[in-house]
């Protein structure tokens, strides 16, 4: 709008734009009439500069990040990040020795285990900074994505670890596991489906029903081909939960039940779950089952968190965890180290953390304002209440040896940032619950 816009020019009344000068405020001035009753001759106007350069986009900036910070959720925030430096240590002391009598630098799993964090906070921060609302429109493309990289898992390029055929390979010796990336795109597509709902309905149609749990198995099937039945039983749980926060029928779910312990039969009968994997489930019903073979692993991690006691040996020192006693203790069976080393109190606190971070998911999933919002984070609680206990729980001898990484804690790129986009996530709701 020009001056002439603002200023209305009657009779001999004359405008004059004046230069722009680097005073800051605007100069108004009139000539003073010869009487009262005289109008003024000439207004003059000098513009105030507009406010450019570096200075001041970067207070801008400032100011809109401070802004931004001060609303996120960070009790949530603070116990996922201490949570992955309590993992850090843990995974550090689980691998020096070993890497030492390798000849290899024992540093090596510290240094990317905290990579993996750096990346992850990098991408909760992303997801946070999305209006939620957004993914809504793009979780059919991301969920695209996912499964074409789930179905080249099971083509001759992907690789297998322990009998699992999920991973991908990356440059610099990284892998990427999808099976991670499909709990989120379920998370998001059970949530997109479930909340569109037709007005005055308390609960989902048949229709609707049948289109969620179609966008849920073809992740489930194809995670079950590799085979990784940790994942599967993960995404079930998302699957549940999300049913129960959308006010799904008691038969449907019912019927879901019985269609996992039906999948599960057939698994079995049609030798899609590997032996090893069977042998597994025969150590979970009988404790003492094989401790040479198949039960060696939680028999090892059991002796390791029993012999620390209320204090542990501490860091370094455990017996179990530096002698090499436990496979996979970097992953599957971190709990361990924090059992042996940090003792009861150690365990306690992870155990602690993880309640918070649930706790704030649930408050989250409560304040949101509108049901999209609320079953994206119920899905999240459910995913990590669900893999925590498992995982604890198989390091105990409680559950079944799946597999599953506990979150932010066992080493491995790919649940390192699903955990952190799950973060984000709850963060992204948070905050827009608030405005």
């Amino acid at each position: 709008m020009t001056i002439q816009d603002d200023l209305e020019v009657r009779d001999n009344l004359r405008v004059i734009e004046m230069p722009a000068t680097d005073k800051p405020t605007i100069v108004v001035s009139v000539d003073e009439p010869a009487s009262p009753s005289t109008r003024p001759d000439v207004v003059v106007v000098e513009r105030r500069p507009q406010a450019t350069g570096d200075k001041w986009n970067l207070s801008g900036k400032i100011r809109e990040n401070i802004k931004w910070f001060s609303r996120i959720d960070l009790v949530l925030a603070g116990a996922a990040l201490v949570l992955s430096i309590f993992g850090t240590l843990l995974v550090w002391s689980a691998t020096r020795s070993r890497l030492e009598a390798a000849g290899d630098d024992p540093n090596t799993f510290l240094t990317r285990h905290a990579l993996n964090i750096v990346i992850g906070v990098a991408l909760a921060i992303f997801i946070t900074r999305l209006d939620y609302r957004t993914l809504r429109s793009y979780t059919p493309i991301v969920y695209g994505v996912v499964m074409v990289s789930l179905f080249v898992v099971l083509t001759p390029l992907g690789v297998s670890q322990n009998g699992t055929k999920g991973w991908l390979p990356l440059p610099a010796g990284f892998t990427m596991q999808p099976a991670e990336f499909a709990k989120v795109v379920v998370i998001l597509a059970l949530a997109m489906v479930l909340s569109e709902r037709e007005v005055g309905r308390d609960e989902p149609s048949t229709h609707d029903m049948r289109y969620a749990l179609a966008w849920a198995a073809g992740p489930v099937a194809l995670v079950m081909l590799q085979p990784d039945l940790g994942s599967a039983l993960v995404i079930g749980s998302i699957v549940i939960g999300i049913l129960l926060a959308a006010n799904a029928s008691t038969k449907w779910l019912l019927g879901i039940v019985g269609s996992v312990f039906a999948a599960g039969f057939l698994a079995v009968v049609l030798g899609i779950l590997d032996r090893y994997q069977l042998d597994r489930l025969l150590t979970f019903m009988d404790p003492s089952h094989d401790l040479q073979g198949v039960g060696y692993n939680t028999h090892q991690a059991r002796i390791a968190i029993g012999g620390g006691g209320l204090w542990g040996q501490g860091l370094f020192q455990g017996n179990q965890t530096q002698g090499a006693f436990v496979p996979y203790q970097q992953t599957d069976f971190v709990f361990s180290v924090a059992g042996e080393e940090f003792g009861l109190i150690g365990a306690a606190v992870i155990i602690g953390l993880l309640g918070v971070i649930l706790w704030r998911g649930i408050h989250i999933a409560r304040q949101a304002r509108d049901p999209f919002g609320r079953l994206v984070a119920t899905g999240v609680v459910c995913w990590l209440a669900f893999q925590a206990f498992e995982n604890i729980g198989m390091n105990l001898g409680i559950m079944p040896v799946t597999g599953v990484p506990l979150p932010f804690v066992s080493y491995g790129g790919s649940s390192m940032f699903a955990a952190w986009i799950a973060i984000g996530l709850l963060q992204s709701v948070h905050i827009r619950s608030r405005q």
